[in-house]
């Protein structure tokens, strides 16, 4: 069943959408058909997907991430629907325009957390900017972690570096898989008014898939799969 949740119904079907799917089905095997709903997510706003275990949450965050493409509907990223952008174009576009942050960090392990996010911005076609870099992270409280590799980092601060790695091109739209599952109720808190405090400082809108029920009264915006 899908529910979607608005506290201004009016005022969702007049903003400025950055995030945008229609008739969205994807498969694995080409027989079993996962449907989704139809996404509407404005400029800025910040939204909550929750959905439990195999309701195919991560498989939806990555087709709006472009790690997936479906054959049938869309994903319109600020602008732009995805399944127009050649292989290239489109790693080009996501590491400008999205930020995804994954329930694994993926880090380049032999690279340092400053390399890291220095080829975040190679891969998106920016141009490296260390002193963005280190502003970010002394403002997410890892500075000191800037020559680290990954490996030497606690979980919350390898957390903190992804959260960096994820605005550090100032994208569009970020994508929150799944980051406080793992978490007790205090360090829940901490990472959520993190996210929604560094998507309001770009003016990203913010999608936060998850399973953990403890968030539904910190969002207006809903979907429910």
């Amino acid at each position: 069943m899908l529910q979607i949740v608005f506290s201004n119904s009016r005022s969702a079907y007049l903003c400025n959408y950055m995030l945008q799917t229609s008739h969205l089905q994807f498969s694995y095997d080409g027989k079993n058909q996962l449907h989704f709903p139809d996404i509407n997510c404005g400029k800025g706003e910040h939204w909550l997907l929750l959905g439990q275990s195999g309701s195919g949450k991560t498989t939806l965050l990555h087709l709006l991430g472009g790690l997936l493409t479906a054959k049938i509907g869309s994903v319109n990223v600020a602008g732009t629907d995805l399944k127009s952008l050649s292989t290239a174009a489109l790693d080009k576009y996501r590491g400008k325009h999205i930020g995804i942050i994954f329930q694994k960090s993926h880090f380049v392990k032999s690279l340092t957390v400053e390399e890291n996010l220095m080829l975040a911005q190679q891969l998106a076609g920016v141009k490296i900017n260390r002193t963005r870099i280190t502003a970010l992270l002394n403002h997410l409280h890892v500075g000191d972690k800037l020559k680290s590799k990954p490996d030497r980092l606690s979980q919350g601060e390898q957390q903190r570096v992804a959260i960096a790695r994820a605005i550090v091109n100032q994208p569009d739209v970020i994508l929150a898989d799944e980051p406080t599952s793992a978490l007790d109720d205090a360090n829940c808190n901490e990472v959520i008014e993190l996210l929604e405090r560094e998507a309001k400082a770009v003016g990203a809108t913010l999608l936060v898939v998850t399973h953990d029920g403890r968030l539904k009264e910190r969002f207006e915006k809903r979907i429910h799969l």
